[in-house]
């Protein structure tokens, strides 16, 4: 026996939750199923809280386009619905003359990405703006911010909410099957669901269970990343980033709407999920942290949390796009797989609902 249902949203992060707001005030009944007993209670809990102004990625790339559309949507958003954020900036640093050119290379993208112009330092400007901050030449990001990640949370799960959708805690997917004209949804432990349309927005879980129902989608892949909180009086006023790295965007600095300063996130590569801090890694922190920031104090530096990266790429391969498979993908009408949804996940959420929205608008033509 199986109830029907229209419309299922598989996990209550940001993203999910854009997706279930955004449907829901289309007019749709939403059910949003997440298997932890809060919302943003994994991955979206677990980030720098950073809204990217969508510089690093290739032009045309679906990450580029969601990244620069999510940052005006979610900065309106903010205003509109008096969520906690900041435009801070954030400044880019080489450490080295080799550096420079790197930094040319990302005020190009921005520029072609529709991220804005970047600000260009030298030695002397860089100094005047982070005077503890050291490098031969910096660019300034002034539409980069940063945001109270749970409140937004909180805000989409209320317009949800006021639309007639619902959460489900306690509840996790295990499959899909396409099942004549509708979608099944098999959950642990309790009958299946039929869905007229299902978004597949389960972050670290995503491939795996867009794979039951499509051989052909990308297998998982994870990235820990360690984040230190830095203790006493805050030494910086902006965002700082070193040149990316692998993986990731490099041990940066972010600071909270608080002012709390953090230093984070490495790339570990694991086979899992595994949110067990390694404070070893401190002097690992120390050695990259000082190359921009030389008056590092390290006994201010404390652990604070880990979070993993919903990849599907891994080591070695180059940085996969953001993959928003839609039936002409997969074939199956009225379902949406949200998969390697990592940064800038967040600052995309918005820009993210709206093309889940435009998907489904169409199989239902």
């Amino acid at each position: 026996m199986t109830d029907r249902l229209d419309t299922v949203v598989i996990g209550a992060g940001v993203v999910g939750l854009a997706c279930a707001a955004r449907l829901a005030e289309s007019g749709r009944d939403v059910l949003v199923l997440e298997q932890h007993a809060l919302i943003g209670s994994q991955t979206s809990s677990r980030n720098s809280e950073v809204i990217h102004a969508g510089i690093y990625y290739p032009t045309g790339s679906e990450k580029a386009r969601l990244c620069v559309e999510g940052k005006a949507l979610l900065y309106e958003y903010c205003e509109r619905y008096r969520v906690p954020h900041a435009r801070c900036g954030k400044i880019i640093v080489a450490v080295t003359d080799g550096q420079t050119a790197v930094l040319e290379g990302y005020r190009r993208q921005a520029l072609a990405n529709g991220a804005g112009d970047l600000s260009w330092l030298d030695r002397q400007a860089l100094a005047r703006l982070e005077p503890g901050v050291r490098g031969v030449s910096a660019l300034l990001s002034p539409t980069t911010g940063i945001i109270d990640s749970h409140s937004f949370m909180l805000s989409l799960q209320g317009r949800l909410e006021a639309a007639g959708g619902m959460i489900a805690f306690g509840t996790r997917v295990k499959a899909l099957e396409q099942e004549g004209g509708h979608i099944r949804v098999h959950i642990d432990g309790a009958e299946c669901l039929d869905c007229r349309s299902v978004v597949n927005s389960a972050g670290l879980e995503a491939p795996g269970l867009a794979a039951t129902v499509d051989p052909a989608a990308p297998r998982a892949r994870f990235a820990r990343g360690h984040y230190f909180s830095y203790a006493g009086k805050p030494p910086f006023s902006r965002l700082v980033y070193p040149v990316a790295e692998p993986g990731g965007l490099g041990v940066h600095v972010t600071i909270d709407l608080a002012g709390q300063v953090k230093f984070g996130p490495d790339v570990e590569w694991c086979e899992g999920p595994d949110y067990e801090f390694d404070a070893d890694r401190r002097e690992v922190f120390a050695d990259a942290i000082r190359r921009y920031f030389p008056g590092l104090e390290p006994e201010r530096l404390q652990p604070g949390y880990v979070g993993v990266r919903p990849k599907i790429s891994g080591p070695g391969e180059p940085a996969a796009d953001f993959r928003i498979d839609g039936s002409q993908t997969h074939g199956v009408p009225g379902l949406v797989n949200l998969l390697g949804i990592e940064s800038p996940g967040l600052t995309s959420s918005l820009a993210i609902g709206e093309t889940v929205f435009a998907h489904l608008s169409r199989d239902a033509a």
